[in-house]
């Protein structure tokens, strides 16, 4: 996608809808944020496909929308289906807000309603919609959600979800209304959305698991498959791109194969003979925090990461011997390494003494400093340090089946628009302006949500 300019899908009254939002940009010493639209109404589209026709037709008729001045929107005509189609991150329920809080709060549906206000108060904020945001600003539940799901927890948490079910079940029919009103489907060039259509990438099939998809699991994946018990890890290093970042948000991935900060550390050329770590295909890891250092092991096996441990918590150690110790003894089974047909190599190594546990570079995790570097802006940031962290982040959660740290790290978020910048800085796109304490905030939230997962035996 164009930088900064995003599809989105709008679930309303009358369906899926999809547009386009540009999220803060600064220009001429201003902020700026907008819709496809115009003075009066949001454009919006059953597909992707009459998006692009639409698109096209509007750049040849010199059609007037609030987009048209905005620095990316050149690149926009060119864009396929493919990339005119919202990632499904990308879909606000807007009207399914009312079943969102009628159970009792969880990760997930607080982080679905976190961003369903967000994207409407955008919406309010941008078309002048005076009544949703004094919805939005008639309790401050809705800006809590952002905080995440712990802020619900104890007698006032409670009261506080009770107040946000009242004020959705009161007035949410209100703020549906007002963007019903607010959006409306232009006319399109049925013929070309048709051919445009026809070169979109067809749906999979029943069963089929798209190649871009092959590789991210889940924990009910884990459950329903469990891994093969005589599945060999590969080795870390030979999966740095393809591993554990081959499913992040295209912008967190370098543009040229192998361009990884692992191949900037270790040089193919002067690599020692493989050790005993890289025979098994395990890695030592080192994890470095305000809580202090730890160490833990971890794996890929079909390039998905595997740590050890087991239901999303992973053992830590703080030291190498405390964790050979470890191994040798009550560490021999019962975690998800066990089930890695080398482990009864590490298991024997342990138990007869000659186990040596070394972190190599590459794999030191320094979360140390970042949320307040973030919270300076880019250009106090680290690129390989949050690399690194970045890398560590997704790992777990995908290991553990939490979608939070991908959803939180797209680029159409802010957290996600900020680190995509630090990790592919780009002179031709427009410097995040502060103030950056939403994404500090968001990140020290992600930081905190990780260190929540290690466990001492």
């Amino acid at each position: 996608m164009a930088q900064d300019i995003v599809p989105i899908t709008l679930a309303l009254t009358g369906g899926d809808l999809v547009t386009l939002w540009a999220p803060r940009w600064r220009e001429d010493g201003e902020e700026w944020e907008a819709f496809l639209g115009d003075d009066d109404h949001v454009f919006a589209f059953d597909d992707a496909a009459d998006l692009a026709a639409w698109i096209r037709t509007s750049d040849a008729d010199g059609l007037a929308h609030d987009l048209a001045d905005h620095p990316a929107w050149g690149v926009v005509g060119g864009l396929s289906v493919d990339e005119l189609t919202p990632e499904e991150i990308q879909r606000y329920d807007v009207v399914g807000v009312p079943e969102l809080v009628a159970d009792e709060p969880d990760t997930f549906s607080v982080d679905d309603l976190a961003e369903i206000a967000a994207m409407t108060r955008s919406l309010a904020d941008v078309c002048d919609l005076a009544m949703v945001s004094e919805i939005l600003d008639s309790t401050p539940a809705f800006a809590a959600l952002g905080q995440g799901v712990a802020v619900f927890g104890g007698r006032d948490g409670e009261a506080l979800w009770a107040e946000l079910a009242d004020v959705v079940a009161e007035r949410w029919d209100e703020v549906v209304d007002a963007l019903d009103g607010l959006v409306t489907v232009p006319e399109v060039d049925v013929e070309l959305a048709a051919k445009l259509r026809a070169t979109a990438t067809p749906p999979a099939a029943d069963g089929v698991v798209p190649d871009d998809e092959a590789s991210s699991g889940s924990a009910e994946d884990a459950e329903n498959h469990p891994a093969d018990p005589e599945a060999v890890a590969t080795d870390p290093k030979d999966s740095a791109v393809d591993g554990p970042l081959a499913d992040a948000p295209d912008d967190l991935r370098s543009d040229t194969a192998g361009e990884s900060l692992r191949s900037d550390l270790v040089d193919a050329d002067e690599e020692p003979e493989p050790g005993f770590w890289e025979e098994v295909g395990i890695d030592p890891i080192s994890i470095l925090s305000a809580e202090g250092e730890v160490v833990t092991l971890r794996c890929f096996l079909d390039d998905e990461p595997v740590f050890l441990g087991r239901d999303g918590r992973i053992e830590v150690f703080s030291g190498e011997r405390a964790l050979r110790t470890w191994i040798a003894g009550d560490g021999t089974e019962g975690h998800d390494l066990a089930e890695v047909s080398t482990w009864s190599e590490v298991v024997t190594a342990a138990v007869g003494g000659d186990l040596t546990i070394e972190v190599a570079p590459e794999n030191r995790y320094v979360f140390v400093g970042i949320g307040e570097d973030l919270l300076e802006g880019p250009q106090a940031v680290d690129p390989a340090q949050l690399e690194l962290a970045v890398e560590l982040l997704l790992d777990a959660g995908d290991w553990a089946g939490d979608e939070t740290v991908r959803e939180s790290l797209a680029t159409s978020e802010s957290l996600g628009w900020l680190v995509s910048f630090v990790l592919r800085p780009d002179p031709n796109r427009l410097t995040p302006s502060p103030p950056f304490q939403r994404e500090a905030t968001r990140w020290r939230e992600l930081e905190d949500r990780f260190l929540g997962r290690l466990r001492h035996p």
